[in-house]
C-alpha cells in the first residue's frame, strides 16, 4: 500500500505562515494546528492518493523560553514565560497533540541567557539611521538557538526509510540541512518531495529532491 509520511519544520511553516495566510490570526492556536493538518491532506489531493495514504505528519518544534533576564539597558527583568509568543507557543503544541495522525517532536531551545542585537539594527547603524546611543531595550532579542530539531528530522527519515514504513516523504522546509537525509532516503528508492511553500529554493537542492511541491496560497 501507498504510504506519504509529512514532515513539518515548525519554525519554518510558523514564518511563511504569516505570509501565506495573511487573512487569518496568526496567534490563533487551534487554526494553525489545523492548517497543518489540512496542508497534509492537500499534500495527498495533488499526488493523487487517497486520504487514508497518510501514514502520519511530524511536527518538530521547540518549546518556548521561560526564563527570566535582565534587560540590557534598562536594567529590567523579564520573565519570558508570561509573553504571548511563550503562551502561543504551549497552545499550538497542545493543540497539534490532539491532531489525529500528528506527532510532534520537540527539539530545545540554547539561549545563553544573553542579549543580541536584532539583526535590522545593525543595518540601521551602519547606515546611521541609528546612533549607538540610542539604543534601548527594544532594540535587542534574546541570544538563543533551536538544538536538535534538524537531528531529529535526520532521524525520522531514516527511520521510515530503512524500516520501509513508506514509499513517500514530503518535507516542508526551506533550507538544505535535509541533504544528507534525503540522498538515503531517495538511495533506498523513496520518492522524496519538498514543500517550501512557495520560497524560493537553491538551485543545486533541485537535485537531491524528486520533486518540488507547494500547495499553500501563492503570497503575492
Amino acid at each position: 500500500m501507498q504510504r506519504t509520511a509529512i514532515l513539518v519544520d515548525g519554525a519554518f511553516f510558523l514564518a511563511r505562515y504569516r505570509k501565506v495566510w495573511a487573512d487569518r490570526d496568526p496567534n490563533d492556536a487551534r487554526t494553525v494546528a489545523k492548517t497543518v493538518f489540512g496542508m497534509a491532506l492537500e499534500h495527498l489531493k495533488a499526488l493523487d492518493r487517497p486520504r487514508d495514504a497518510l501514514y502520519r505528519i511530524f511536527f518538530y518544534d521547540c518549546p518556548p523560553l521561560e526564563k527570566t533576564l535582565t534587560k540590557p539597558i534598562s536594567g529590567e527583568t523579564f520573565d519570558f514565560a508570561r509573553t504571548n509568543a511563550a503562551g502561543f507557543r504551549r497552545d499550538l503544541h497542545d493543540q497539534l497533540r490532539r491532531q489525529r495522525k500528528l506527532a510532534l517532536r520537540l527539539g530545545r531551545l540554547a539561549d545563553r541567557g544573553e542579549w543580541q542585537l536584532k539583526r535590522n539594527v545593525y543595518q540601521q547603524l551602519h547606515d546611521a539611521e541609528l546612533e549607538w546611543e540610542d539604543l534601548n531595550d527594544e532594540h535587542f532579542e534574546p541570544d538563543m538557538r533551536q538544538t536538535q530539531v534538524d537531528m531529529k528530522i535526520g532521524i525520522d527519515i531514516a527511520t521510515l526509510t530503512h524500516k520501509k514504513l513508506v514509499d513517500q516523504i514530503i518535507l516542508v522546509a526551506g533550507d538544505g540541512d535535509f541533504i544528507p537525509a534525503a540522498k538515503l532516503a531517495r538511495y533506498e528508492g523513496i520518492d522524496f518531495i519538498l514543500d517550501p511553500m512557495w520560497q524560493g529554493i537553491a538551485p543545486d537542492l533541485h537535485e537531491h529532491i524528486d520533486g518540488l511541491q507547494s500547495v499553500c496560497p501563492r503570497p503575492f
